[in-house]
């Protein structure tokens, strides 16, 4: 039967609602993203020119743009399920639940993300089927879109499988995950699919990150494309997140190794984009956001801004939903994040609300602060604990030194601190400073197998605490997908 290779939008689960979404082309050399409506195209023609191809292309990464994934929202969940965040209003629709950790299977937040995330692969896998059996581009061009293409399913499937899914380490792998789902679909013939197991899952999060890295360029013209495009360097700084999930140090060692050459900082790339870190933190937030430290972010300008609620009127300004947790639970009052550290400008009190606010988003009407999604002080970090976990203390302290004196260049961390026994929670310590607010706590207690913990609270709702055993220790399939995929639950 002949494909209709339609660039179409999954709007829950298996359940098929198929529409023509906007084409992105690149405008000449302005390195500015412009859309262009093009819902006349017929399946024969969407994949005939070059300017089509490079148009959908552009359209996979908005495809993880959306309200739930990178607007915003999918960097919320990775943090408002911890500790470091208190919810001040009673608008349970931005999270609360998550917050709160009383989600059930039919809440919105957990629908609504799953439905993106599978929109966003089917996106993808089309795009997959149709640039592979084009004659139009290059064989390099070619290999160049699918090495972006199988990045964003890699980087998809990583989101799905860390939310909805018993985490790796807990039985390495052998529990069911979710549906693998690697056909391009346009109808709901093949709703029906039994769940791949955790397992299964990462070696194909792996492959398809394997693949991106083979295929990917080393680099781009320009510096905003070398932030908001995947290239090499992009895959592996993924790869050392995805083994670091898995618990595999050795393979987060080799990839990081990739990227991280040195054994004492400075510490950079030396091939491709030379990621690495900048003398001042703030630089990265708030300017043009482009530095070769942002490996990977979502840009939003005056005429893409985020859709939902954007993180500066989550966390900053206006709706301030969610503040800074200011006991001595919440990582702003550790004594060891000192005052002159760099990263406290981040850590803004607003005196209307009395509360502390997270300020690493503050532009708001427009919201136009890029998203990151890969930063390379993640990469030295994850190749800290990994170093740790696999015996080589020596460099996990070189490199956690690295991230520490960029901001704060005369704290000494004390012997105690980086003895073999505690450097690892020295490490933990430091990636929840560096690191709050951009969404991937949750997946450090995951991985662990630690308790998410309670928290206060200045909201009606009430947040409980989830141990690895509870039922909500991990999102639950939604209900729009038992309801529609019959094999869901076998």
């Amino acid at each position: 039967m002949r494909r209709n290779y339609l660039y179409k939008y999954i709007l829950s689960g298996a359940a098929r609602s198929i529409v023509i979404l906007s084409i992105l082309t690149v405008i000449g050399c302005s390195d500015e993203l412009e859309t262009t409506s093009k819902t006349s195209l017929s399946s024969a023609t969407v994949f005939s020119t070059e300017a089509r191809i490079e148009g959908l292309a552009n359209g996979l990464y908005k495809s993880l743009k959306t309200a739930n994934l990178y607007s915003g929202y999918l960097i919320l969940y990775g943090d408002l399920r911890a500790e470091d965040f208190v919810c001040r209003t009673e608008n349970a629709l931005t999270g609360g639940y998550v917050w709160s950790n009383t989600f059930t299977n039919t809440t919105g937040d957990i629908a609504n993300t799953w439905g993106q995330l599978y929109a966003a692969v089917n996106n993808i896998n089309t795009f997959i089927d149709g640039v592979s059996i084009s004659n139009v581009i290059s064989e390099a061009q070619k290999n160049h879109y699918l090495g972006e293409a199988y990045f964003l399913r890699g980087l998809a499937y990583y989101h799905l499988v860390t939310l909805y899914a018993t985490p790796y380490t807990k039985d390495d792998g052998a529990s069911k995950g979710i549906p693998l789902r690697l056909l391009a679909e346009n109808s709901s013939e093949h709703n029906d699919l039994e769940r791949s197991s955790v397992s299964d899952v990462y070696k194909q999060i792996i492959q398809d990150l394997d693949n991106a890295e083979r295929l990917l360029p080393e680099s781009y013209e320009t510096n905003l494309l070398n932030t908001t495009r995947a290239h090499r360097n992009t895959a592996i700084a993924l790869k050392t997140r995805v083994y670091l999930s898995k618990g595999e140090y050795t393979k987060v060692v080799d990839e990081a190794k990739k990227i991280v050459p040195q054994t004492a900082a400075p510490f950079s790339a030396t091939s491709g984009v030379h990621s690495a870190l900048q003398e001042d933190i703030t630089t990265v937030f708030g300017g043009n956001y482009t530095t070769t430290e942002s490996i990977l972010s979502f840009p939003m300008t005056s005429s893409d801004t985020p859709l939902g609620v954007s993180l500066s009127e989550t966390f900053y300004a206006n709706r301030i939903d969610y503040v800074l947790n200011s006991s001595e639970t919440g990582i702003i009052s550790d004594k060891s994040w000192r005052e002159n550290d760099r990263r406290r400008s981040f850590v803004v009190f607003n005196q209307n609300i009395g509360q502390n606010t997270l300020a690493k988003y503050k532009k708001v009407s427009p919201s136009v602060d890029y998203v990151p999604a890969i930063r390379y002080s993640e990469v030295l970090l994850n190749y800290a604990e990994a170093s740790a976990s696999t015996g080589n203390v020596a460099l996990a302290v070189q490199l956690l030194q690295a991230v520490r004196h960029r901001s704060d260049d005369t704290y000494e961390f004390s012997a105690d601190d980086l003895a073999a026994g505690q450097i690892i929670s020295t490490i933990a310590k430091e990636k929840r400073i560096e690191l709050l607010g951009e969404g991937l706590r949750a997946n450090d207690i995951l991985r662990k197998l630690e308790t998410f913990p309670s928290k206060p609270t200045l909201s009606s709702m009430n947040p409980i605490s989830v141990s690895p055993n509870d039922d909500n220790y991990i999102f639950p399939i939604p209900n729009s997908e038992i309801q529609t995929n019959s094999l869901i639950n076998k």
